[in-house]
């Protein structure tokens, strides 16, 4: 499964729902673009070690970013921009889930809902 930034940044807060849906699944994964956002979002290098160290104690994959990914990334904008307001790193997270056949887990119903060939696990974090 690939889990969406949302679902890791609720981790970070404390959220249990998040950590147990992590705790539960098997093999994680994030795109390359959920990754760069949450180092981005670090606010000094300490943080950002703490990311990264999150991210291999859980043993969450880091998938890389490809041509077809980049490929279907912009279809997916071009497609779903206007009506759902997709974003180019919400299209390219879901670019990557559909590309190596995986689920993706995401709290973020509106922009991923509509993408055909996307099996989408809806996080709820309340």
């Amino acid at each position: 499964m690939i889990f969406d930034t949302d679902v890791l940044i609720w981790v970070q807060r404390g959220n249990l729902k998040a950590a147990q849906i992590i705790d539960i699944t098997p093999k994680r994964s994030i795109s390359v673009q959920t990754s760069m956002e949450l180092l981005q979002c670090a606010k000094d290098k300490a943080q950002q070690r703490i990311i990264k160290r999150f991210l291999s104690d859980f043993s969450i994959v880091i998938l890389p970013f490809t041509e077809n990914i980049g490929h279907r990334a912009l279809v997916y904008v071009e497609e779903y921009g206007l009506s759902s307001g997709m974003r180019a790193g919400d299209a390219i997270i879901a670019a990557t889930a559909t590309e190596n056949g995986l689920p993706l887990c995401s709290g973020n119903m509106k922009h991923f809902r509509s993408v055909k060939g996307l099996e989408l696990n809806i996080f709820k974090h309340e």
